[in-house]
């Protein structure tokens, strides 16, 4: 089951110590995270112009190895792709969605904290099957059907 973060309104308060929740049962000191804000592109009229609203958040990935385990970092390091920087050492989530800078910080911790989830979500291990003697038997039956129906349209021929 998948967690959806941004539905928690439990995973947007701090904890008295200035941790944040970025998955269940995993919290982040909220200096780890460092925001940038520079001006945003696309529609807006004079705001995009005025205000700095793009907002950048940087994680260094040596924080969050003290609070995600191994199998997890590794996850997170794979499927985080080219929001990775200086080889590795920094992970870099941008959001200019919003007109607000208050918005669309909160949308680059909820980016982040949806990586992390899917990270802590292992994936099922396959187990490989074979087909049942039933299916195998249905399949050939509906084959040798399907044949047959395609043969009698045909014309027939004298041999």
């Amino acid at each position: 089951m998948l967690i959806d973060p941004s539905d928690n309104p439990a995973m947007d308060e701090t904890s008295p110590d200035n941790r944040i929740p970025i998955a269940p049962g995993v919290l982040l000191a909220e200096s780890a995270l460092r925001f940038t804000f520079s001006r945003s592109g696309g529609p807006g009229g004079q705001n995009v112009n005025k205000l700095s609203t793009k907002a950048m958040l940087t994680v260094n990935v040596q924080d969050l190895a003290e609070v995600l385990p191994p199998w997890a970092l590794r996850r997170l390091l794979i499927h985080a792709g080219s929001r990775l920087a200086g080889d590795g050492e920094r992970l870099i989530i941008t959001d200019s969605s919003s007109r607000s800078q208050h918005a669309n910080r909160r949308a680059c911790i909820v980016k982040l904290r949806m990586m992390v989830v899917e990270a802590m979500n292992r994936p099922k291990r396959r187990r490989p099957t074979k087909p049942s003697r039933g299916s195998i038997q249905r399949r050939l039956d509906a084959k040798r059907h399907r044949s047959k129906r395609k043969s009698e349209r045909r014309e027939p021929t004298d041999t």
